[in-house]
């Protein structure tokens, strides 16, 4: 795509009601819309409805806020949790049992304590820990195991090629986790994968399914053991970029459905629960990111200075990854702030602009050579779209930037936005700091 040009995408919460917004609330901030979060659910609960003891356990680590989980444990969803705080989290909410998927790895003994507490799925990530928990706290009824098919299958940039990968364990090391679980008096078994992420190519999380369900085949004609539970990990992705197509849920399910019925044909197979913990999927497109333009500068390229920066917005300088961004005109700004004065001396003569922000960081860049319009002040907006999932929960405090607030857009008649997390203040920054001095 020329530089000049630039298809559109829309705003998932209108332009009049974010502009309305920032009238008195402080940027950047995160905004998500609970009615989208909620159809994104309904649609992949109805296209898996014909799979035996369907669930998504969300991935907490995508969009770890209570206000979130609410809405998701309301549409019958679980948890994937991968930590002490996210175990936590879900326990708040009225998560417990099956339907909290714990899955960890390099994981300490008092994670497994609290997981086996809540009476969590524990999916283990390393044979070695099928000895280590249960010479410390007891193994329980069912076990998970997470497979890593190595170099038959590749992953992707984020998540990197399953040989190169530290999670999950070779096809004979599940077999050895077997044997010697039943050993120890283990009586059920799930198995996990999860190798791909944000693919748009249902054909590869298919390929998925297929490995995980003749996997499920394999182990019962060696071992006698039927699998209770094939969680297929997550994946799928989401449009970007305008051009990006929508991941074909409706036909993964199909061909999954389709797969998964032959497989029944075989001698003494059963069926299993089929589940997924896709995150991103779900509140990914729901969530954006609203800054405003402080600075514009030119050297060599056009640069526009927002207000957020990579510490708000980790994805783009971590994956090179790409966020659409919806500029706005603000008329308010000058009521907002009457003392700076908008500037066109430093415009753009194409539009084109390398969003940055105000890290001591080259890379700290929200965009590179992006047409973001001809017509850009001090002042404006700036909405970064589909930031509703790995978004503010990789926020960080390099040079002692904060992390901003997060607001939901209620699914009610008003529809108002409420505050679902504050923004971080000077004092919070300070609060660990334990330094002594003598006036």
């Amino acid at each position: 795509m020329a530089k000049s040009a630039q298809q559109s995408k829309k705003l998932v919460i209108p332009e009049n009601e974010i502009l309305a917004f920032a009238i008195d609330h402080e940027t950047p901030v995160y905004l998500y819309d609970e009615a989208l979060i909620r159809s994104i659910c309904k649609k992949l609960k109805a296209s898996f409805n014909w799979a035996p003891g369907f669930k998504n356990y969300f991935a907490v680590k995508a969009t770890p806020n209570p206000s979130i989980l609410e809405i998701l444990k309301d549409e019958g969803f679980g948890v994937d949790c991968s930590s002490m705080a996210e175990l936590m989290l879900a326990e708040l909410v009225g998560f417990s049992g099956n339907d909290i998927f714990f899955t960890s790895n390099n994981t300490p003994l008092d994670e497994y304590t609290k997981a086996k507490g809540l009476g969590a799925i524990i999916n283990l990530d390393d044979v070695s820990h099928v000895e280590f928990i249960h010479e410390t706290i007891g193994l329980p009824d069912l076990l998970c195991f997470r497979y890593n098919p190595g170099r038959s299958r590749t992953g992707n940039v984020i998540i990197g090629d399953p040989e190169n990968s530290k999670f999950g364990m070779t096809k004979n090391q599940i077999f050895a986790a077997i044997e010697k679980s039943l050993n120890l008096g283990v009586k059920k078994f799930a198995l996990h994968t999860m190798i791909i992420s944000n693919c748009l190519n249902e054909s590869e999380i298919f390929a998925n399914a297929k490995m995980m369900f003749d996997l499920v085949v394999e182990i019962f004609e060696k071992t006698g053991v039927n699998v209770e539970t094939v969680n297929c990990g997550g994946g799928f992705g989401i449009p970007y970029r305008p051009e990006d197509r929508d991941f074909d849920l409706d036909t993964l399910s199909r061909n999954m459905q389709e797969y998964f019925k032959g497989l029944l044909t075989r001698d003494g197979v059963k069926p299993f629960n089929i589940v997924f913990e896709c995150g991103r999927y779900i509140t990914g497109p729901a969530g954006m990111l609203v800054t405003r333009i402080l600075h514009l500068k030119k050297s060599y390229k056009n640069f526009i200075g927002v207000d957020a920066n990579m510490a708000n917005l980790m994805r783009p300088a971590l994956y090179n990854s790409y966020h659409h961004i919806v500029h706005i005109k603000d008329p308010n700004y000058g009521i907002i702030n009457s003392k700076l004065k908008r500037s066109l001396s430093e415009q753009s003569q194409d539009g084109v602009y390398d969003v940055v922000g105000s890290l001591c960081e080259n890379n700290d860049k929200l965009a590179i050579d992006r047409f973001i319009g001809h017509n850009v002040e001090i002042g404006d907006l700036l909405v970064i779209l589909d930031a509703g999932a790995h978004g503010h929960c990789m926020g960080f405090n390099y040079n002692g930037k904060l992390r901003s607030a997060e607001y939901l857009k209620t699914s009610s008649s008003s529809g108002s936005l409420i505050e679902i997390r504050r923004r971080e203040t000077l004092n919070d920054y300070f609060s660990t700091i334990n330094y002594k001095c003598s006036k």
